[in-house]
């Protein structure tokens, strides 16, 4: 009889693995869910894991290198910066992500916010419920109509949002080394540097991966580029922001407002400065979050974990050579 098959998810963010354990179960693989994700249970784990699901929890290269079993890692979602990446290639482990699910959620919720920043919906709900129904109260309000959008990153989620953003009548710009101009301009928006953008947006949204080049990109030299009047979004990384150099902003009134979604460690502590401004949305990191969302996420997560145990290739990996390793060319 074959060897049972364990797959090892490191943390989850929701209430039942059922979608991930019917998957598993086709390719007689079994979840064993880690009770607190710890770098210290992880390594007590892995040994006898034939892949890792991983959500939030870092795997980090001492966990990937206890893995004698280990043939592959899933991340629950689309970034991969809490995955030692480089050990598991180095070891020649496909890293897996899903960079399809939650496109219309993220989107959706950075759009959500800036609208609740511009209309001061937030600031509002508190003033009525203190007793103060004054329209000045929250003043001045500006018509969204006209205004700029900035785009940091131009992927998927951004180019999710730039069209329904564009039919409220916002113009739109984008900063993506990586995507041409001509890319951009089929979404009617116009590609520029980041200095250009920062000068110019009235709203900054943020949708950039987490790499060595875009950690604490938004650095206090270029929030100082930002408008007064402007509100800064953050749905993507929280470590793509420099938190101190927001809390410094908002405390010299350089910049309108945030909204953010995703922190510098999560989650923050009670007593944080950003919790303080009556003009800072905070969100504790469920952009991603819908039913649906969820259930797609679950299901190609554990798909990618299947195919490889099933000797197929997954849908998306992140470090696709080492499939050409002689360890994989049995893959279909």
């Amino acid at each position: 009889m074959a060897t049972e098959k364990l797959v090892l998810a490191t943390d989850v963010a929701w209430q039942s693995t059922k979608p991930e354990e019917d998957v598993l179960a086709q390719v007689g693989a079994r979840l064993v869910l880690a009770r607190s994700g710890s770098e210290a249970e992880l390594l007590n784990l892995v040994p006898d894991t034939d892949a890792i699901l991983t959500n939030w929890a870092q795997v980090p290269a001492s966990v990937i290198q206890a893995g004698r079993r280990l043939q592959v890692i899933s991340r629950y979602g689309i970034g991969v910066d809490n995955i030692a990446v480089g050990e598991a290639t180095h070891l020649g482990i496909p890293v897996t992500n899903v960079p399809e699910y939650c496109l219309h959620e993220v989107s959706e919720h950075a759009l959500a916010m800036i609208l609740a920043s511009a209309h001061k919906v937030c600031q509002y709900n508190r003033s009525i419920r203190v007793g103060d129904w004054k329209v000045s109260g929250q003043a001045p309000i500006y018509r969204m109509h006209g205004k700029v959008l900035g785009l940091v990153g131009f992927g998927k989620i951004a180019r999710t949002l730039a069209p329904v953003a564009r039919a409220l009548g916002l113009c739109i710009l984008a900063f993506d080394p990586f995507v041409e101009a001509e890319i951009i301009q089929r979404f009617d928006a116009m590609k520029v540097d980041l200095d250009d953008l920062l000068q110019q947006a009235d709203f900054v949204s943020i949708h950039a991966p987490l790499t060595d080049q875009t950690r604490g990109l938004l650095n206090a030299q270029r929030l100082g580029q930002m408008k007064p009047t402007a509100c800064l979004v953050n749905t993507s990384r929280g470590a793509i922001l420099d938190q101190d150099a927001l809390v410094e902003a908002l405390h010299q009134h350089r910049i309108a407002g945030a909204a953010l979604d995703v922190f510098s460690g999560e989650p923050l502590p009670p007593d944080h400065p950003l919790f303080s401004f009556p003009n800072v949305i905070l969100i504790p990191h469920v952009s991603f979050y819908s039913e649906e969302s969820l259930i797609d996420l679950e299901t190609q997560a554990a798909e990618n974990v299947a195919a490889i145990l099933s000797a197929r290739r997954p849908a998306s990996v992140v470090n696709p050579k080492v499939l050409d390793l002689p360890r994989w060319a049995h893959l279909i």
